[in-house]
């Protein structure tokens, strides 16, 4: 017999009063791919949009692998727990369809912050393309938010394209570093570095303090030669040891900075703007190409056509106007004239 859901007033009652029960099974809504439940996912998203975007701080955080970045979370988590805020951790990772990303792994790691009420962790959703994951967390961000959680960190598990995603949908990007001698050394690409807003020279310690300082000292004068951002703000590289829970204060204080900073200029409140139109534009696209690829005229011709580009009877580029006219003429004429 099918479980019956909560209706969408259950869901958003239950939402704002931080019932994690029904939090977590709207985002397993939001995750769904069936269409009853993506249809009820955006009646309930729809009804908690009425939250002031000062009022909660999204924060991007990422780094090669082994530079401790579930260690760093839990840290600045519990730091930020302690005074007074409320945490959502969530991922970003379409790699690992069996581990489900680092964070699901990480949480047995994270038992402080996976164990405390003022704290809420997610892992992404398996087995799905970039795209997919990042709409996901992008709708889950406004449900955790309306749920009451003001601090949100998005780590990006993936490698590539996932950073850039995590960048669309976050106030701030935080870049943590190994103790080292350049991006080369660690597989960075230089358009991350440019992205980054605060870069954080992670395990700070023990015998790898003064090469933590060098590789501080090479990213410093690095960002120096970086184009101005919009934001106005200047990059700020830090030294911190999660494990040791140094140098994590003066990252939150950086992180303050570059909020106090943007508010200040208009830019927070801008940058929230171009991203919720980023993602519109997205999601016509998305739902543009699942209308056309699923269209029977485009399905009955498009393994022909295939193959005779693959055999080199036709271009790419004719073959595609040629499904895209099949498509134009079984739609009503008015829907794509431009009127004069």
């Amino acid at each position: 017999m099918r479980r019956v859901l909560p209706t969408v007033e259950q869901f958003v009652e239950g939402i704002r009063a931080s019932n994690r029960v029904l939090l977590g099974q709207a985002i397993t809504l939001v995750e769904s791919a069936r269409a009853d439940h993506q249809v009820l996912a955006q009646e309930i998203i729809s009804r908690l949009l009425d939250l002031p975007a000062s009022d909660t701080y999204r924060i991007g955080i990422t780094g090669s692998p082994g530079v401790g970045k579930s260690t760093f979370i839990e840290s600045l988590g519990m730091y930020l727990i302690e005074r007074g805020h409320r945490v959502a951790v969530l991922a970003i990772d379409p790699s690992s369809a069996v581990s489900r990303g680092s964070i699901l792994g990480d949480k047995t790691r994270m038992e402080q912050l996976s164990a405390s009420g003022m704290a809420f962790i997610r892992p992404s959703p398996s087995g799905d393309s970039l795209g997919g994951v990042a709409r996901k967390t992008r709708e889950t961000i406004l449900l955790v938010e309306a749920a009451g959680f003001d601090t949100i960190m998005i780590e990006t598990v993936g490698v590539g394209q996932s950073e850039y995603a995590v960048h669309s949908m976050t106030d701030v990007f935080l870049l943590l570093l190994l103790p080292g001698a350049g991006d080369e050394l660690q597989g960075i690409k230089r358009g991350i570095v440019e992205m980054a807003d605060i870069l954080a020279v992670n395990k700070s310690d023990a015998d790898r303090v003064a090469l933590a300082a060098q590789a501080r000292a090479h990213y410093l004068n690095a960002t120096h030669l970086l184009p101005a951002k919009a934001s106005e703000w200047s990059p700020r590289v830090l030294a911190c040891s999660a494990q040791e829970g140094t140098g994590v204060s003066e990252v939150w204080s950086a992180l303050e900075a570059y909020k106090d900073t943007t508010l200040e200029n208009g830019y927070f409140a801008e940058n929230r703007k171009k991203q919720a139109s980023h993602w519109f534009r997205e999601a016509l696209e998305q739902g543009l190409a699942q209308l056309f690829y699923q269209h029977p005229a485009v399905k009955e011709r498009y393994g022909n056509l295939e193959e005779r580009v693959l055999t080199g009877k036709i271009s790419p580029f004719a073959a595609a106007a040629e499904l895209l006219d099949i498509f134009k003429n079984t739609i009503p004429h008015t829907l794509y004239t431009v009127p004069k």
